[in-house]
């Protein structure tokens, strides 16, 4: 699964390990020892194990991509061929993705253990342009967001200081509440349409959620990280057992298959709805800083900030590039996969690098994506509420680092959350509004994040400049 990207340079970030890097388990191997003049993140392996361990990544993070483009199909009413296509595009992004950010060819990718993987707030944006304006709109605007993130990535160190863990993890409690909305729905349908909380696929919804509870309160290590993807596997063969799978499907077909460029035609491209994605890449990149910070905190190498933050930052725009050609929302660096780095001890981006090759062998095997795609859409929104549900947690765990004792600070997460939440709570809201404005207003991460920004902006930066006097200090109740 996915996760939003936990600190900010410069704010509120967790202190470092108190060691330089995780202690390895006291079975590694010996060829495991790195020299003292290779750095383990640097070291290579018997191809054999460093297969192994990227499978291991890849079984971790597979959800994730399974999940959004369900999210995405069933939003869209994407047929079954269309559904199939993106989730093969989308393994093979993200697989080129990760090859890129573990491999760091010339100034792209911060070589470092990194997964990417399509979801997350991008996918809500993608679904609520493509609702608004169509698909190839929608692809337009991941181009252009793309690009602006090349144009913008020189000035952005200078906006760090206005996208401090307040106003992200704000963002990130309301990207958490729409996605377990949206994972929700697959489980009970859209209320007054055929079908709408039919008892069975909440029961598989329900039981979904179960079998993960389980597989995670009875595994621990390694299995227990592969709880949400143990769920899924229950969930879908207790679903297969109920005869609620058409496996008829699943064997249609070649053995290989290649993602279809341009599904959606061509791209057609309209500033104003590209608008919340370029709002939301700001606040990506400041996520990213953060995300690389962490990853080589946990592999225990020094890093330039100045040097190897953008190197991640590019990877993410020219993997989201590529993606948008092929139909996907932008794609963004995963630090899932550094629980793995800790719990085996093995740091080696190529560890990583070869999660990306399997992630792109499996897009190209037809009868794997065909298999993926008969998987019933209540056993992915119980995953998907699971996964999506951390994701909110996360944000709340990075307010808990933003001094909500000081009242200003608990006023500006208040109303951002208000205004952030209304159009998820209350949809249709902005409805006799122009459409142009819609788009903008029924995103209610990009509300949120704007109204977060401009009172931030506001109570610490501009208000305390316009009180301040020589001979007055501020008042106790307004810190």
């Amino acid at each position: 699964m996915s996760s939003p990207r936990k600190t900010l340079p410069g704010t509120d970030q967790p202190p470092a390990p108190d060691h330089a890097a995780p202690a390895a388990p006291e079975d590694v191997h010996a060829e495991d020892v790195h020299t003292e003049d290779v750095h383990p993140v640097d070291e290579s392996r018997p191809l054999g194990r460093i297969l192994l361990f990227g499978i291991q990544h890849v079984l971790v993070m597979a959800a994730t991509p399974i999940s959004a483009i369900f999210l995405m199909s069933a939003a869209l009413r994407l047929d079954a061929g269309l559904t199939v296509n993106l989730l093969s595009a989308a393994f093979v992004l993200s697989g080129v993705g990760s090859l890129i950010q573990s491999l760091g060819p010339w100034r792209f990718g911060p070589r470092l253990p990194f997964v990417m993987l399509p979801g997350g707030a991008p996918l809500i944006l993608f679904i609520a342009i493509a609702e608004q304006h169509g698909l190839p709109t929608a692809v337009g605007a991941v181009l252009l967001t793309a690009l602006f993130t090349f144009v913008a990535l020189p000035l952005f160190s200078r906006l760090l200081a206005y996208f401090p863990a307040l106003v992200i993890g704000t963002m990130i409690v309301i990207v958490g509440v729409n996605l377990v909305k949206v994972g929700a729905v697959l489980v009970t349908g859209r209320p007054g349409e055929p079908g709408f909380a039919d008892p069975v696929n909440l029961g598989l919804g329900m039981a979904t959620i179960g079998f993960t509870v389980l597989f995670y309160l009875l595994f621990t290590g390694v299995l227990r990280q592969l709880a949400v993807m143990l769920g899924l596997l229950a969930g879908t063969a207790l679903a297969a057992a109920l005869g609620h799978i058409d496996l008829d499907r699943a064997a249609e077909g070649g053995l290989f298959g290649l993602p279809e460029l341009l599904p959606f035609g061509s791209p057609q491209f309209n500033l104003l709805a590209a608008l919340p994605l370029m709002l939301y890449s700001l606040a990506s990149m400041a996520e990213a800083t953060g995300q690389t910070v962490i990853n080589a905190e946990a592999v225990g190498k020094e890093i330039d900030r100045r040097t190897t933050v953008p190197r991640t930052i590019r990877g993410d725009a020219l993997t989201s590039l590529f993606g948008g050609f092929f139909g996907l929302p932008l794609m963004v660096t995963s630090g899932e996969n550094i629980g793995i780095v800790r719990v085996t001890g093995v740091r080696s981006r190529f560890v990583t690098a070869a999660a990306g090759v399997v992630l792109i062998a499996i897009g190209f095997l037809a009868p794997v994506t065909r298999a993926i795609s008969v998987i019933p859409a209540a056993v992915i929104g119980g995953t998907a509420m699971v996964v999506f549900a951390v994701i909110t947690v996360l944000g709340v765990q990075m307010l808990g680092r933003s001094d909500l004792d000081r009242h200003t600070h608990t006023f500006v997460c208040a109303v951002a959350l208000a205004l952030g939440l209304l159009p998820i709570l209350i949809p249709g809201v902005y409805a006799g509004f122009p459409p142009n404005a819609r788009i903008l207003l029924e995103s209610g991460v990009a509300v949120g994040a704007f109204v977060a920004v401009v009172l931030n902006i506001l109570f610490h930066h501009v208000r305390p400049r316009l009180t301040a006097r020589p001979a007055s200090s501020r008042p106790e109740g307004d810190r």
